[in-house]
């Protein structure tokens, strides 16, 4: 999770399609460039789920994201699959 925030602040996409599930992931990552992700508050941890805070500054102001993600495991390395 701290990897793909990171990934999203720097602007590097191939990284997040990379880390994206294959059975799940866009054919194209296209992060808004005009958004910057500023910081990442994890909430909660648990088994495959994670539920996260990520705040940012963008085109209308200050937001975040609230969200609780699903990631599974393939290979020893961890996969963003969906939002729950």
């Amino acid at each position: 999770m701290r990897s793909r925030f990171s990934a999203y602040a720097v602007g590097d996409s191939d990284y997040v399609w990379r880390t994206w599930h294959p059975r799940t992931r866009p054919e194209h990552v296209h992060p808004d460039a005009r958004t910057r992700w500023v910081a990442l508050e994890i909430l909660d941890a648990v088994g495959d789920e994670v539920e996260f805070r990520a705040h940012y500054d963008g085109v209308e102001g200050a937001g975040e994201l609230h969200e609780r993600s699903r990631f599974e495991q393939r290979a020893g390395r961890w996969f963003y699959v969906e939002a729950l």
